[in-house]
């Protein structure tokens, strides 16, 4: 038996999972974005600084990548992102990033339309709007997956 299939069944048995693992290690995400938004790259910083592997794409088609992700109107941002299985439209905080992939819900991905103040890369000092992260799937059903501020 190979020593990777052994500690595997080792830690099942101890009542570990491999998602526990997976939930301490570098989650790669790959981030499409405008060369020219700031936000942008400030939304990409909040991503590394909790922890995820990001691969930044400019474009200046994001129109396409959009359409091709799936996403539904109205649940549009300026950057688009893939992690797993995935889409992730905007703002989205990275802890509600980590919760989507720890729950594995049967969803297309999460969104916080527009660009609200205070979501991660829109810091504007004191200025924090409400806002929420919508859960989306391919049917065009939506739900409220967290609110914030």
């Amino acid at each position: 038996m190979k020593k990777h299939t052994l500690a595997l069944g080792l830690m099942a048995a101890l009542g570990f999972s491999t998602s526990a693992l997976a939930a301490g290690a570098a989650q790669s995400i790959h981030v499409y974005k405008s060369p020219t938004c700031g936000c942008c790259t400030d939304w990409v910083k909040h991503l590394e600084d909790n922890g995820f592997e990001v691969k930044a794409t400019n474009t200046n088609d994001m129109g396409k990548i959009k359409v091709d992700a799936g996403l539904l109107p109205g649940l549009g941002s300026c950057h688009t992102a893939f992690v797993g299985d995935y889409v992730i439209e905007g703002h989205v905080p990275a802890q509600d990033i980590r919760r989507l992939l720890s729950e594995a819900p049967q969803a297309t991905g999460l969104s916080v339309p527009g660009m609200p103040a205070g979501s991660p890369g829109m810091e504007m000092g004191d200025r924090k709007d409400h806002y929420k992260v919508i859960l989306f799937n391919d049917a065009g059903q939506t739900r409220i997956f967290s609110e914030h501020n």
